[in-house]
């Protein structure tokens, strides 16, 4: 990889601390060629993850919202190195940097990281009864003697509503919801640590939403499990999330605890987006803040701040500094220019 397309990151990396985070993100980057002309060569790339830094403890959950199209995706499914090698950056689990391990090593790791993808069907063999789904991998990686085998899946199907005559029945004789179990039971069935939940209610009716986020919370807090959950519903991501981290175009823009955000969303971006949820009173007048324009292309973004183009706020400087993290209070951190003559919490300005 061309070293000029590693730039640096807005947040600071903290000192490894497996005991408190679990993971550890630090300056991941992953760009994606474009190939062009007869002899296919690399004519540019997708940034889709551009510096993103953040750190999740143990046990807790954190969200990761933004517009479709900003990476959120993409950053889940490289913290369990799905997507071949990265760019940049580091992605520490449990200390250890995941895209240094061996084949081996990467093998047992995979029972302790699992991913709930968006759309439940697509996710599911069509081909199998859902017995020989949620198993397949617990046999494939001998975590149970084959004489518990049958008594470990239902117990499983149990946690997640499901019941043991399920186990014959295939993925399309099950309702959304169901099948949405069928991949929880599946992930937790391995006995993983972390859990990326890629949108897994977005697909579910509202009724149904609940359900799910509820079980999710409450096997979280059976074994001790850490989310990171990926959604575009902020109203799901201040249900169930103890952090939150904002992207937009590749970057985190802001990052702090749940409440932070909620109470004082300090991003023009962060601003907009809770500007959008809706207010259960037809009497409450919303004071929605519309962007104007679209998105800029991740493969040639905007030079400064990304978010200028679009951005009510936008200064000189935004147009060509990119700006540095400021944390406003403690924990809560967010990349803005808005932000560069107010001291941070160590006093600096």
């Amino acid at each position: 990889m061309n070293k000029d397309l590693i730039i640096e990151n807005n947040f600071t990396p903290v000192k490894p601390e497996p005991e408190k985070y679990i993971l550890q993100v630090n300056a991941l980057k992953k760009y994606f060629p474009i190939k062009g002309g007869m002899i296919t060569k690399t004519v540019g790339y997708v940034k889709a993850v551009d510096g993103v830094t953040f750190n999740l403890k143990r046990g807790t959950t954190m969200g990761l919202v933004g517009e479709s199209g900003c990476g959120k995706t993409t950053t889940g499914r490289m913290v369990l190195r799905l997507y071949g090698e990265k760019t940049g950056g580091e992605v520490l689990f449990n200390g250890k940097e995941i895209y240094d391990l061996s084949d081996k090593e990467l093998r047992a790791l995979r029972t302790k990281m699992q991913i709930i993808f968006q759309d439940p069907f697509s996710s599911l063999s069509p081909r199998l009864p859902v017995g020989e789904i949620i198993g397949e991998a617990v046999r494939e990686h001998n975590l149970v003697p084959e004489k518990e085998y049958d008594d470990y899946i239902d117990k499983i199907m149990d946690n997640c509503g499901l019941q043991p005559f399920h186990k014959d029945r295939y993925p399309h004789e099950f309702s959304g919801g169901q099948r949405q179990r069928i991949c929880i039971a599946r992930a937790l069935a391995l006995n993983p640590e972390f859990v990326v939940c890629d949108e897994p209610v977005s697909a579910l009716d509202v009724s149904i939403q609940a359900q799910i986020i509820n079980l999710l919370k409450d096997l979280q807090e059976k074994y001790n499990l850490t989310y990171l959950f990926i959604s575009h519903d902020l109203s799901v991501v201040e249900y169930i999330s103890d952090t939150i981290g904002v992207m937009y175009l590749g970057n985190l823009v802001e990052y702090g605890e749940t409440e932070d955000i909620f109470r004082n969303p300090a991003h023009p971006y962060t601003k907009a987006l809770f500007s959008a949820i809706p207010i259960p009173d037809p009497d409450a007048k919303m004071n929605r803040i519309v962007l104007e324009g679209s998105i800029p292309s991740p493969a040639n973004p905007p030079s400064g701040c990304k978010f200028h183009t679009r951005c009510a706020n936008c200064m000189e400087k935004c147009k060509h500094e990119a700006p540095v993290q400021k944390e406003i209070e403690p924990g809560h951190f967010v990349v803005c220019h808005l932000y560069d003559d107010v001291k941070d919490v160590n006093g600096n300005a």
